[in-house]
């Protein structure tokens, strides 16, 4: 199942949407999370109506100096930096463990 987007809201200082996901929290979190250290952002969170009938809906709002869709743009893009860098080290890390000897513990 993929990802779907429902746009509440957007305007030059707030942008709110609906992210259609089984995870509820992982990624509503993680994009709140980084959209909250950007400059100019003055809140950002998820709100979650009912944990079990209702989807994340995601708020960034900004002072006005910067649009939230190039926030949230600029979020994403930090996402997928982080991601990257995440399965360069998970490589890496395999890579030496195969060289060092290390085994896989769940294999029969």
């Amino acid at each position: 199942m993929g990802i779907s987007v429902e746009l509440k809201k957007y305007t030059d200082r707030e942008l709110r949407f609906i992210l259609y996901d089984e995870d509820k929290h992982s990624l509503p979190n993680l994009i709140t999370k980084i959209a909250l250290s950007k400059p100019s952002v003055t809140y950002a969170a998820y709100i979650l109506q009912h944990p079990i009938t209702s989807y994340p809906e995601i708020v960034i709002m900004t002072d006005g100096s910067r649009d939230p869709l190039e926030i949230l743009k600029e979020v994403i893009e930090d996402i997928k930096n982080m991601a990257k860098q995440f399965l360069a080290s998970l490589n890496e890390a395999l890579s030496n463990a195969s060289k060092e000897g290390v085994k896989n513990t769940n294999s029969k």
